[in-house]
């Protein structure tokens, strides 16, 4: 199948509400009672799969051990401004190998003023298939839920 071929087949099945693309994250049971909660977009099933690759530790995946990135390494140094540029190229570095047809457009670190122990990531996307359609992901560390005190 030739490039062109395999673009239309993917944006027909996107736009197709009868039609899945693929299964979402976080795994579980969806309200009509099916295992899977399935998605429908391709931009839909790219954010899962960005979110699965960021919370992924590399070495956690059996057989495929250079999947993931490290970010539970760095997400509570003290210094803010240095965790903003690590976690900027961590999460670039992972997405361009891992995850190559996903287009990283914004990331936003920054911790809430309030709680010194929770850092939020938002990372704003789109796919190369759809360059100017863009969603968003955001992450939320809390120190507490993730060392258990």
């Amino acid at each position: 199948m030739n490039r062109q071929a395999y673009i239309d087949a993917v944006k027909a099945i996107d736009s197709d509400d009868d039609r899945y693309v693929g299964i979402g994250f976080p795994l579980g049971f969806n309200v009509d009672g099916r295992l899977f909660n399935q998605t429908k977009t391709v931009l839909e099933q790219a954010k899962s799969n960005l979110r699965n690759l960021l919370l992924t530790t590399k070495g956690e995946r059996v057989g495929q051990p250079e999947f993931g990135c490290n970010l539970i390494d760095i997400l509570f140094d003290q210094n803010i401004a240095e965790i903003s540029g690590k976690v900027d190229e961590i999460i670039r570095e992972a997405v361009s190998q891992q995850l190559p047809y996903i287009i990283i457009n914004d990331i936003f670190v920054g911790g809430l003023v309030d709680d010194e122990n929770q850092l939020n990531i938002q990372i704003e996307f789109s796919v190369a298939l759809q360059p100017d359609v863009f969603d968003s992901l955001l992450l939320q560390f809390t120190m507490n839920e993730m060392y258990g005190y």
